[in-house]
């Protein structure tokens, strides 16, 4: 595993194949494509996919300063400023049509969030400061309308009116609070405070990392719990393998970026114990990758594909952070996996992988949630993290 690979497979596979999918003529990009790469031009634009996208080429551009990459960055926000954001009622749209026009005009904390981080790294790429106002009254916009006195809330009508969670809710249940929201309004705000530092951010993400400590992690099982009643209670018995490790690596990234030098302590064990946990129960040995969940103790073993990707970056963050080579072991094993299974012949990746080869077959390469978001994240970080493991060795 070295950081040539991460960036080859970065430069050469997915950013080529997701400029392809650029829509010169409505803006933002194609909303969908199928198993071969080949975008349907009419399909709905989900608003959190056109947001990882800007995201992605942002970031990208950032590690390698290409301005073909920042030119698809500023064609993705443009887009997302023009077209999804509600200029009468305010936040993001959850989709829009093929023109731009609005098509599910429901509005979702986890929506917001995502606009935001993507806001958020396109200010850091660009320093256009209207995308980092544009941040801001996101922010504002959800701590005004998406929470209550104990937390996050999750979806909303249009007019930001409360109502059924059936977006983020799964498994036969339909969630009031949820642990994925939460953990992506809490790299959403990190990520705003890697653009500016605002004392008002700092306290939303303290209160957040407060929220896994004392509602989320199960310390017992070394485990997050997933969805929620209004008072925290939780709802299923499920453990999310991929939220897991995301989650593990998420909350160190947060703490590394708050100026409070001490909530990196208080926090590690959570940490490590996700960390832990996802070593020990997420890995399929015989696959030597990472299986899906486990709810009531039936494991679902499929490999889908952003699992793997958190996995290679959460375990080399938990080897970081302790030493300890299994999570080295662990990080590189996966790797092997996504490139000899999971990366297809049109340099994406393949959605999900079954035992069944013919369920494998045939899944589109884009849809709502279907992104360049998990994997391009995934280089990035490896790329960064083995380079500077690089740089102090050759020191």
């Amino acid at each position: 595993m070295n950081m040539t690979e991460f960036s080859g497979h970065l430069y050469n596979d997915l950013i080529p194949f997701w400029m392809n999918l650029r829509d010169d003529e409505n803006g933002g990009f194609f909303g969908f494509a199928d198993e071969n790469g080949l975008p349907d031009k009419k399909s709905p634009k989900g608003v959190i996919l056109q947001s990882r996208i800007l995201w992605f080429f942002s970031s990208a551009y950032m590690l390698r300063k290409d301005y073909e990459v920042l030119s698809c960055a500023d064609h993705a926000y443009r887009f997302l400023r023009d077209f999804c954001l509600d200029h009468e009622y305010g936040g993001m749209f959850w989709s829009v049509n093929a023109d731009g026009t609005p098509c599910e005009d429901m509005k979702h904390t986890y929506c917001q969030s995502f606009a935001l981080y993507a806001l958020s790294a396109y200010y850091r790429a660009s320093g256009d400061a209207e995308a980092l106002d544009l941040a801001c009254s996101l922010y504002e916009l959800i701590e005004s309308k998406c929470r209550d006195s104990e937390g996050y809330l999750e979806a909303f009508g249009r007019d930001f009116s409360l109502c059924e969670n059936d977006k983020l809710s799964e498994n036969g249940v339909m969630a009031d609070r949820t642990m994925n929201t939460l953990l992506h309004l809490l790299e959403s705000y990190t990520e705003l405070l890697e653009a500016e530092y605002f004392s008002d951010v700092e306290a939303s993400v303290l209160e957040i990392l407060k929220l896994f400590k004392t509602h989320v992690y199960d310390p017992q099982r070394k485990i997050c719990k997933v969805f929620f009643d209004m008072d925290y209670n939780s709802i299923i018995d499920l453990e999310s393998y991929g939220h897991d490790i995301e989650a593990s690596w998420l909350i160190s990234r947060a703490c590394d970026v708050l100026k409070d030098r001490n909530i990196k302590d208080e926090m590690m064990p959570v940490i490590t114990g996700l960390a832990e946990g996802a070593l020990e129960h997420g890995i399929d040995e015989q696959d030597h990758a990472m299986n899906n969940e486990c709810e009531n103790g039936v494991v679902d073993s499929k490999k889908v594909w952003w699992v793997q990707a958190e996995a290679v970056t959460g375990f080399m963050n938990a080897y970081e952070l302790t030493g300890d080579e299994d999570y080295l072991e662990a990080s590189d094993m996966i790797w092997n996996y996504i490139r000899d299974n999971v990366v297809g012949e049109h340099g994406e990746w393949i959605e999900n992988i079954y035992e069944d080869v013919s369920k494998t077959e045939g899944q589109a390469l884009v849809h709502e949630w279907k992104c360049p978001y998990h994997n391009g994240r995934m280089c990035m970080e490896m790329y960064s993290r083995l380079k500077s493991s690089f740089q102090i060795i050759n020191h």
